[in-house]
């Protein structure tokens, strides 16, 4: 199901981008992991809530120290491209770094 360089139009047909491909959730993902991991709120905003009520039941458990891993994953996020972020996170819904 790729549609890299369409986007959908109101009546359902793909158009052609002009601009490079962009993620519109690479971003907004990699600084709610930064941030605050530690609620897991990048793992809520990417849909992953089994993934995020499990984040959320670590921190508590450890008192916090399990936020590293949403901080590890946030900086992963911002330095992969927005075409591999998409194939891994979007579209392979691939749950943990």
């Amino acid at each position: 199901m790729e549609n890299y360089g369409y986007t959908k139009t109101e009546n359902g047909q793909n158009q052609q981008n002009n601009g490079p491909y962009r993620s519109e959730k690479r971003i907004p993902a990699a600084l709610l992991g930064i941030l605050v991991g530690w609620l897991a709120l990048n793992k809520f905003y990417l849909g992953y809530k089994k993934e995020a009520l499990i984040q959320l039941g670590l921190n508590i458990i450890t008192c916090g120290a399990a936020s590293v891993i949403p901080f590890i994953e946030g900086i992963l996020y911002l330095f992969m491209s927005d075409k591999q972020f998409d194939d891994t996170y979007v579209y392979g819904k691939k749950g943990w770094l």
